[in-house]
């Protein structure tokens, strides 16, 4: 095997004409210089340098090493010093996936934090739920996921489970009722699911229905989705037009709001917890945990 330690000493070999000009180049002993050239001759099964007294000369062999030695070379100074900006967060990149209800809120003061004190760090963004983010990054198309789980609930684990991810705690988000100011639960500051059993309900997300109609069975009831939606505008809207009503968390009410719409706690009360998952190898890399902090003070600022 050829190494870059090798490659330099035909390099500096082929310039300085001698062991010994070679050694004082490179700041090595002759000694030193004569054994790495023999190891090199043994890893490559040929001569490279051939003696002549006091003075040497490369073979055909050693003057091919020694011109490829500078493009190498060149190439891995290159590198180490891309790694080294890297390491020391004057580049990199982050790809991020959040589901949407964050991408309003946490997101956004996330990647100015990021911006401001990382200018090179480059992070990229897209929108993905939970069980396709999770998937994402275990397939390594992601770096990090901001994911949420319903209280009771846990993350979506698909085949492989959790095991191989980083999680960590970003907040508690409670779940709130979200009624028309019309309805005449609209003054009652709190309200049980099964006091709105008769309701047209109006559902977002796979997961976000899913948790409805775990929480109406449990108070015994199986809810009328008469429409569904991810937008949390449009369920808004339609909440406030009296077409149903719907359950929204706290984070879209600190980025989205309705005059026509009223919303009050759920008894008893429900929350989803918000988690950054990543990998425990991804979490070391300097710009991932740049990225972890800055979703943590911003949800510290949410909170």
């Amino acid at each position: 095997m050829i190494d870059a330690a090798g490659l330099r000493v035909m390099r500096a070999i082929s310039d300085e004409g001698s062991f010994t000009a070679a050694a004082a180049s490179l700041g090595y002993s002759q000694p030193a210089i004569s054994q790495m050239v023999r190891r090199l001759e043994e890893r490559t099964g040929t001569v490279l340098v051939e003696r002549l007294g006091r003075t040497v000369r490369l073979t055909e062999a050693g003057h091919i090493l020694a011109r490829h030695a500078g493009p190498v070379l060149s190439a891995l100074e290159l590198a180490e010093a891309e790694v080294a900006a890297i390491a020391g967060l004057r580049a990199g990149r982050v790809r991020l996936m959040a589901f949407p209800s964050s991408s309003s809120t946490l997101v956004p003061r996330a990647l100015a934090l990021v911006k401001e004190r990382f200018p090179e760090v480059q992070v990229t963004f897209a929108e993905a739920e939970p069980p396709e983010s999770l998937a994402a990054l275990r397939a390594g198309e992601c770096d990090l996921a901001v994911a949420f789980a319903y209280e009771g609930d846990d993350l979506p684990r698909g085949e492989e489970g959790l095991e191989a991810f980083s999680i960590r705690k970003l907040l508690d988000d409670e779940v709130r009722l979200a009624v028309s100011k019309k309805h005449p639960l609209a003054v009652a500051g709190k309200a049980k699911l099964s006091d709105l059993a008769d309701e047209q309900w109006i559902a977002g997300c796979p997961r976000c229905r899913g948790h409805l109609l775990s929480l109406a069975a449990r108070e015994g009831f199986v809810p009328e989705v008469a429409f569904e939606t991810e937008d949390y505008v449009a369920v808004l809207g339609l909440v406030a037009e009296g077409l149903g009503v719907a359950l929204v968390p706290d984070l879209i009410l600190r980025s989205a709001s309705n005059p026509g719409v009223v919303t009050m706690p759920i008894d008893p009360a429900n929350r989803r917890t918000v988690l950054a998952v990543t990998t425990p190898d991804l979490q070391r890399v300097p710009a991932v945990e740049a990225t972890l902090e800055a979703l943590h003070e911003a949800a510290r600022a949410t909170c």
